[in-house]
Parts: C-alpha cells; sequence; structure tokens
C-alpha cells in the first residue's frame, strides 16, 4: 500500500512576478504589517518561508498550486520594523490545502517535492539561450555580465534569468512548473522571443 506523501505547514507570502527556485537567492524588501509578521514568525521557528504567487486579484487572491520553499539566510532588522531579507530556495511544494489560522499571514498544507536529479542543457540549447538572452537584453537596455554569465552551470544560468526575467506571473509560473532544466530553457527562449518584438529601430516592446 503505498503512502500519502509527507506535508508540512508553511508560512507563504503571495507576491506576484517573483519567483524562487532551489539553491537560488531572492533579496526582498518587507514593509507591509502582516509580512513583517510573518517574518518575525519565521525567525522565532524554523526560518522558513513559502513563495507562491497569486493566480488572480482579491483578497485573499487564490494561489498557485506549486511554489518554492525559502529560508532566511540573512535578515536586517530596520529601525522602523520593516525588514530586508534573503531567502535561500530549499525545495518547490504543491499546496495540499489552505489553513484556517488566526495569524495576519496565511499558511498552507504543502508537500515538499522531491528534487529532481541534476541535468544538464544539450551545447545546442545553452548556445540558443545565452545568444537569445543577449539579443533580449540588449534590447531591454539592460547590463550584463556575459564574462561572468557564461562562467555559470547550466541550473544557475536557467533559474537565474528565470527568477529576472520581465515576464508576467502566468508565463513566471510556468517556468517554475517546467519538469526539467532543457523544458525551462526552451521556455525562456520563446518567452523571450514572444515578450520582445524588436521594431525599425532595434528596440523591443512588451506585449
Amino acid at each position: 500500500m503505498t503512502e500519502a506523501p509527507a506535508t508540512t505547514r508553511l508560512s507563504v507570502f503571495p507576491l506576484p512576478g517573483a519567483l524562487l527556485f532551489p539553491g537560488m537567492h531572492l533579496p526582498l524588501h518587507i514593509f507591509e504589517p502582516r509580512y513583517r509578521a510573518l517574518v518575525s514568525d519565521a525567525m522565532a521557528r524554523d526560518r522558513r518561508i513559502g513563495m507562491v504567487q497569486p493566480r488572480g486579484a482579491g483578497e485573499p487572491a487564490p494561489l498557485f498550486d506549486i511554489g518554492c520553499v525559502g529560508r532566511i539566510a540573512d535578515v536586517e532588522a530596520l529601525e522602523d520594523g520593516r525588514y530586508n531579507v534573503i531567502l535561500e530556495g530549499l525545495s518547490l511544494f504543491r499546496i495540499v490545502r489552505e489553513l484556517d489560522v488566526t495569524t495576519q499571514f496565511r499558511q498552507v498544507e504543502a508537500e515538499l517535492l522531491p528534487a529532481k536529479a541534476d541535468d544538464a542543457l544539450s551545447l545546442g540549447r545553452r548556445s540558443s539561450l545565452e545568444i537569445e538572452s543577449r539579443r533580449f537584453a540588449d534590447a531591454q537596455g539592460f547590463a550584463v555580465d556575459w564574462d561572468a554569465v557564461t562562467r555559470l552551470d547550466d541550473e544557475a544560468l536557467v533559474n537565474g534569468i528565470a527568477q529576472i526575467a520581465p515576464f508576467d506571473s502566468a508565463a513566471k509560473q510556468a517556468l517554475l512548473e517546467a519538469g526539467d532544466i532543457e523544458t525551462r530553457a526552451e521556455l525562456i527562449i520563446q518567452l523571450m522571443q514572444f515578450f520582445g518584438r524588436h521594431d525599425g529601430e532595434d528596440r523591443v516592446t512588451l506585449q
């Protein structure tokens, strides 16, 4: 008989457009009272915060099923009660259900998803990703240290682009849920081509 997956209780920070991947880092400036309370609570417990995107409007907004657990790796408490934190991605999770709680912040029961086996990009995919990224960054006017980029391993390159690229929430979520590095890289390339359209003056327009 198959055992049900183990679940855990997570305090979640719903933030549109913000992705976190295992092994990556995400800086956050925390100013809303409910999320200041979340950080304070996390620091008193296990330093974990579940980053997840809302899937629409409303209060409370519905949440996407998949997010990423982040551990507070660094925190700066400001005098007025705000925080600057850096989250380190630990593992993806799937929301089983939202809990009925009295805290200011939302909490869920979640299943932690196993880490995928190490995989790598094909040489052709890596080359295509770097070429398309250069085109997209140049059109957007982004300053990028390409020498540093070329030294990144495949996972850091793909997930780093997925975290910072200026795509909409639905596109970001699709990247988070991509099955492997190769699939995620191909999706990034497609999104860059879709969201970026060069005109006659070689500028880019976000659709």
